[in-house]
């Protein structure tokens, strides 16, 4: 089975045939730095990392690109508000901070989230204000071909004409009449409401340091065109994959689209988007407080665990946060780790993947499919062990590390080196009891069965008896006690 893929432009999964054969290029939106991550940057970092595992595991090579974007209006406003006492009594704004400054710091707190989650690097990071040259040349392709026009208010800014392109709204398939203003600058240097900026004019009070001299005046350049040019820049006119979290799909990849496409580039031949995370079915906001950030739950699992978290739905599905979340994923990574630790003393040299398992990620990376091909290789490694079946349990083991491999799971560091051998002693401990247990069951020793999961549920091991098998997690209150 070939590599399928959903491509939001067109609606549909398509199969995927990259530009050049053997040769993936892709394009995800990072960051805007302009606070810590939070739980939906992650999650979409995650997403795109097991895009990118996948694809080299299918034997393509692939080149990443995911950019920082580190001037913005935000960027900017939070920079200014931290002169004020009142303001830096944030505990994320400790002093006054120059955006540059803060712009930087907030770089550094992505990456050691992603690198907490073992996020692989990609191969450029490119940030927003080490390209305002290509910016430049973007902009006068578009003024040259009838796209884009400088404000005639003499602001200094430069628009994209909407209605001068007769496929914008092509990705989100939407009418021009039916979409809202762009909330750019000025509105009376448009032609359009809907026209954004591809150019910002210098502003009073804007600082000194974020302007640059260009053709139109001094100012910055519109967050939708940074994109294009750093795309562009390391992928060429047309590359295969764009991607990034479905709230951006408008307007941030809509004027992408249609800006590169208006000035000559074919651009990405396919789209794709990471769905939101929720909390207990609601959208996250601070004003209802219903929020947890990529930080706390670091301070409640072990990152292996919150990888595996963020990892575990469809990434095109909506990921439902919910207290005990991250206590099943705990539970589900020991099992794995148990089984390892019982069965394999190394690595495999190659991967050795079950055909189930590819199928599951070839189907549009359904890694909920390929999760319960991973666990039912470890039911079945376990179920081997205890019939003594050494050949039938390696054979397994080396099918689950290839497995956890693909899916980001074996490259997560633990907190300063350690806690692996102490979740994988526990895994194995609690599967060993699991399986004298259900051996009591099958011989009616019923007394026996129950003084087991008596014993456990002391230790604060939650037993559920399901169609499928027994099952284990970690109680809540004693996870903290066993990992804080």
């Amino acid at each position: 089975m070939a590599l399928r893929l959903y491509d939001t432009k067109t609606a549909e999964i398509r199969d995927f045939s990259p530009l050049h054969e053997g040769r993936v290029s892709l394009y995800y939106c990072g960051a805007t730095v302009q606070g810590k991550p939070h739980v939906g940057h992650v999650r979409s970092a995650v997403a795109f990392d097991i895009l990118i595992r996948w694809l080299r595991a299918s034997g393509y090579d692939v080149l990443a690109v995911r950019n920082v974007t580190d001037i913005d209006d935000k960027i900017l406003e939070k920079s200014t508000a931290s002169y004020n006492p009142e303001f830096r009594a944030d505990q994320d704004y400790p002093a006054e901070e120059p955006w540059f400054a803060l712009a930087y710091r907030f770089e550094q707190a992505f990456h050691a989230a992603y690198d907490a989650l073992g996020v692989l690097r990609p191969n450029y990071e490119p940030r927003a204000t080490g390209h305002i040259t290509e910016m430049f040349a973007l902009i006068r392709r578009l003024i040259d071909a009838g796209h884009a026009y400088p404000a005639p208010d003499g602001s200094g800014d430069v628009y994209f004409d909407v209605r001068s392109w007769q496929n914008y709204g092509e990705l989100t398939r939407q009418r021009v009449e039916d979409m809202q203003d762009a909330p750019d600058a000025d509105p009376r240097g448009k032609r359009d409401p809907r026209d954004f900026a591809l150019w910002k004019g210098y502003k009073e009070g804007d600082p000194e340091t974020a302007a640059w001299d260009s053709p139109w005046g001094r100012g910055r350049p519109g967050w939708h065109l940074e994109c294009s040019a750093m795309a562009t820049k390391y992928l060429g006119a047309e590359f295969d994959i764009h991607g990034g979290g479905l709230d951006l799909r408008f307007p941030h990849h809509e004027n992408e689209l249609a800006q590169s496409r208006a000035a000559g580039d074919d651009f990405a031949r396919y789209w794709l988007h990471n769905g939101m995370v929720t909390y207990q079915g609601q959208k996250m906001s601070k004003s209802i407080g219903n929020t947890i950030s990529p930080e706390e739950m670091l301070s409640q699992a072990r990152p292996k665990a919150v990888r595996y978290f963020l990892g575990q739905a469809h990434y095109r599905s909506q990921l439902d946060y919910r207290p005990g979340s991250l206590q099943e994923a705990e539970a589900a990574v020991e099992r794995i780790e148990g089984f390892l630790a019982k069965s394999l003393g190394e690595q495999p040299v190659q991967l050795q993947l079950p055909e189930a398992f590819r199928a599951a990620m070839d189907d549009d990376l359904n890694v909920p499919a390929a999760l319960a091909v991973l666990h039912e290789s470890v039911r079945a490694g376990n179920t081997a062990l205890a019939q003594g079946q050494k050949t039938a349990a390696a054979e397994r083991a080396a099918e689950v590390a290839s497995m956890t491999q693909v899916l980001g799971l074996a490259d997560v560091p633990e907190p300063d080196g350690a806690g692996s051998a102490e979740h994988a002693a526990l895994g194995t401990l609690v599967d060993h009891l699991m399986t004298e247990r259900a051996a009591a069951k099958a011989e009616k020793d019923y007394a026996r069965a129950d003084a087991i999961r008596d014993q456990l549920t002391t230790a604060g091991v939650i037993i559920e008896d399901t169609p499928e098998g027994a099952r284990w997690s970690i109680a809540a209150q004693t996870k903290g006690d066993t990992h804080g």
